[in-house]
């Protein structure tokens, strides 16, 4: 999208010993109507007793009153 912000946070280790290193990517949408970051929305990963998911803006609210 043209004129907006967006971040992506990306945790990563400098490993000492040489290697192939191995990594892999998925979109990041909510869980409960499937907006992500394209779509202007903040995305928040929250651990339920079945997993991990995550959750827009709104709809992390919804689960945190």
């Amino acid at each position: 999208m043209q004129g907006t912000n967006q971040t992506i946070m990306q945790d990563f280790q400098i490993l000492r010993k040489s290697g192939n290193v191995q990594s892999s990517v998925s979109k990041v949408e909510c869980y409960v109507c499937g907006k992500g970051i394209q779509d202007g929305h903040s995305i928040t990963a929250k651990t339920l007793p079945h997993g991990i998911v995550l959750f827009c803006d709104v709809h992390y609210s919804l689960q945190n009153p």
